[in-house]
């Protein structure tokens, strides 16, 4: 498989962007832009991050706290001041519960760590969410290699009344099924 055809269509999957913060063992705050960041679970809450094992912050997350800022649509110079094109504007840090995060970002996750996986060339980081902060601002979104805005919705709130959804479907987690016979149809039989 060639290396470049398949990061090009990886990049055909829309993503929010991400800048993952954490401490350093000198205490100073470090942070990566990251769009591989996946919600796992609402029970225990955990989400994941994936972080090229040769970046400085995946040697700095490993059994360690961190934040995940999912970053507001303004905020793409603070994207690219974390992939290692500083900007000149002071950046927005704050102090979680657990790891340093980020002010002005859409929402923030911050996590104490859970577990670290092996992930190929990557390392996928599932942290334990402690606290979160959410707020009205739209994300930053990254596709085809460039960032983009979220327009407006292209229909109403496609989950809610899904016949799939457990809260408001047909049948919920503790309905059962009882097979119904039904008799065969005698072959002589044409309609």
């Amino acid at each position: 498989m060639d290396p470049r055809t398949l990061r090009s269509t990886f990049g055909r999957f829309a993503t929010g962007v991400t800048v993952i913060t954490c401490s350093t063992p000198d205490g100073a705050h470090h942070g990566a832009t990251v769009t591989a960041f996946t919600p796992i679970s609402l029970d225990p809450p955990l989400v994941q991050v994936a972080l090229t094992r040769t970046s400085k912050a995946a040697a700095y997350l490993e059994g360690e706290a961190f934040a995940v800022n999912v970053l507001a649509a303004d905020q793409s110079d603070v994207a690219m001041h974390f992939a290692g094109r500083p900007c000149s504007d002071p950046l927005p840090w704050r102090e979680g519960a657990t790891a340093p995060r980020l002010g002005g970002t859409a929402a923030t996750l911050v996590c104490r760590p859970w577990r670290t996986n092996d992930g190929g060339d990557h390392l996928l980081f599932l942290g334990e969410v402690v606290e979160v902060i959410t707020t009205d601002r739209k994300p930053l979104l990254f596709h085809d290699s460039a960032f983009h805005h979220i327009g407006n919705p292209s229909s109403e709130v496609v989950w809610l009344g899904c016949q799939d959804d457990p809260n408001t479907g047909w049948f919920d987690a503790t309905t059962s099924f009882t097979a119904i016979e039904v008799p065969a149809i005698p072959r002589s039989t044409h309609y």
